[in-house]
C-alpha cells in the first residue's frame, strides 16, 4: 500500500494564486466606482440633513437660521458648513452666534456648486419660522436653488424649491426632472 501525502503541490498553489489575482484585477474597477458612487451619496444624504436641520431649527426657535460654507469668503461648500442664527444679518457666523451645527470638509475629489435666484457671495441657505425658505435680509421673500454634488463623473442635484422642501435626483438617470430649482 503505497500512500500519497495529503496537501498541494507547489505548482497547484500557484495556479489557485493567478486565478485569484486576475480575479481580484477584474473586480478592482467595479468595486472603486461603487466605492466612488457611495461616498457621493454619503456626502448627498450629509448636505440633506443639514438642510433639514436648519429647517427644523428655524421652526422650533421661531426665527430665521442659515446654513452656509465654513470657508472664510463664504463661496466654497467642500470646506464643510455650519448652521447658526445669523443676528447680525451679514450670512457669516461670528464669535457671538454659536454653530447649533457644524460639518467637517468633504473629501477633496467631491465639489458643490449652487445656484440660487438670489446669487452673490457669501453662498447660504436661509429658513423662516414657517419652514420656508428665504433671503438673509428679508424672511418674507422665498429663496430657492440647486445644490450640485460632483465626484469624477457622478453628479447628484439637492434641489430646494421656493417652499422649502428638498429633494436629491441624479440627473443621469432622470434628465427631465432633475436640471434644478434656479433660474
Amino acid at each position: 500500500m503505497n500512500r500519497k501525502a495529503a496537501g498541494l503541490t507547489l505548482i497547484e498553489l500557484l495556479v489557485v494564486l493567478a486565478l485569484v489575482l486576475v480575479l481580484l484585477g477584474a473586480a478592482a474597477p467595479a468595486f472603486q466606482q461603487t466605492l466612488q458612487r457611495l461616498r457621493l451619496q454619503a456626502a448627498t444624504n450629509d448636505l440633506l440633513a443639514a438642510i433639514d436641520l436648519t429647517r427644523s431649527q428655524a421652526m422650533a426657535r421661531g426665527g430665521k437660521v442659515l446654513m452656509a460654507p465654513l470657508e472664510p469668503s463664504g463661496a466654497n461648500w467642500q470646506s464643510g458648513w455650519v448652521i447658526f442664527q445669523d443676528r447680525n444679518g451679514n450670512r457669516r457666523p461670528d464669535p457671538d452666534e454659536p454653530p447649533l451645527y457644524r460639518h467637517d470638509p468633504l473629501r477633496s475629489d467631491i465639489t458643490i456648486t449652487s445656484r440660487f435666484t438670489s446669487g452673490g457671495t457669501p453662498t447660504y441657505i436661509a429658513y423662516n419660522a414657517a419652514g420656508r425658505t428665504c433671503r438673509a435680509d428679508n424672511a418674507l421673500t422665498a429663496r430657492w436653488g440647486t445644490l450640485t454634488l460632483t465626484q469624477g463623473k457622478l453628479t447628484r442635484n439637492v434641489i430646494i424649491n421656493m417652499l422649502g422642501r428638498v429633494r436629491a435626483c441624479d440627473p443621469e438617470v432622470d434628465p427631465a426632472n432633475c436640471g434644478g430649482a434656479a433660474p
